[in-house]
């Protein structure tokens, strides 16, 4: 089988065997070596996880195709203890313009959608930027690697969960959404350590978007809990510090970003 012809779906209904085989050969045209293929639950049925190991950095396999992202706050319950915990930060002023915790998630996470996505590699662990954002691409090139777009990169979060979070609708509002511990630092379906700190802000070739976290902004601003744990949502995309990031003063502190570089495979 061929990498074009490899989809979410069709890798989902592969045996171990078939998944083992075909995660030799697609390493080896990477000039990659294979470290690990095991089988997980996700989303109540198997998934064949896969890493690679290539000029010493670790990527995982992130079958595409056509998939489904984004989240509907119209289809989504949430609890009371989040419902009080938005309440109290709209009460201290935090609703950004937002006058229930719906409307605020429709301000802040991409809408439901259906995409085309390619098959690829990702790397398992997000990298410091290694200069300012409009180098960035370049800089990603000359390693034959590049910037995830953002459909791609909200794909290998979520990995098909149509979820708030990765894990779920749910995040334990008594717990900081950063350092170490708790399910958000738990490695994801296809095997990354994705979305699993606020104080990240992984960047994507959409200049419009920054994901993984917000560098902090909403625990050191005091936001609230829920605000806090929010950057960590798959579909969010935090436009207020995208424009930062492409603006004048992004040019000076491009060192607290990071990326997370892709390989393609032929």
């Amino acid at each position: 089988m061929m990498l074009a012809d490899l989809t979410f779906e069709r890798w989902r209904s592969l045996d171990l065997d078939a998944a083992r085989r075909f995660a030799g050969e697609a390493a080896a045209r990477a000039d990659a070596r294979v470290l690990t293929v095991e089988t997980v639950e996700h989303l109540g049925a198997p998934l064949h996880r896969v890493r690679i190991v290539r000029e010493g950095r670790e990527f995982a396999l992130v079958p595409g195709g056509r998939v489904r992202l984004g989240f509907d706050p119209g289809a989504w319950s949430p609890t009371p203890a989040q419902e009080a915990d938005f309440a109290e930060s709209l009460a201290e002023g935090y609703g950004f313009g937002a006058q229930d915790l719906s409307a605020h998630l429709v301000a802040q996470l991409s809408p439901p959608r259906t995409v085309e996505v390619p098959t690829v590699w990702m790397a398992v662990e997000a990298e410091p930027a290694p200069e300012p954002a409009d180098g960035i691409a370049s800089s990603l090139a000359a390693r034959g690697l590049r910037l995830p777009a953002a459909d791609e990169w909200e794909h290998a979060c979520g990995a098909g969960a149509r979820t708030l979070f990765r894990w779920g609708d749910e995040c334990p509002l008594d717990e900081a959404p950063y350092g170490a511990g708790g399910i958000r630092n738990e490695p994801n379906a296809f095997g990354l350590r994705i979305a699993h700190d606020s104080y990240s802000a992984e960047l994507s070739d959409d200049r419009g978007a920054v994901h993984g976290g917000d560098g902090g902004t909403a625990v050191c601003g005091g936001y609230g809990n829920l605000l806090g744990w929010l950057p960590l949502a798959t579909a969010h995309r935090n436009a207020d510090m995208a424009e930062f990031v492409y603006g004048p003063d992004g040019e000076y502190a491009w060192e607290s970003f990071s990326v997370r570089p892709v390989l393609t495979l032929p």
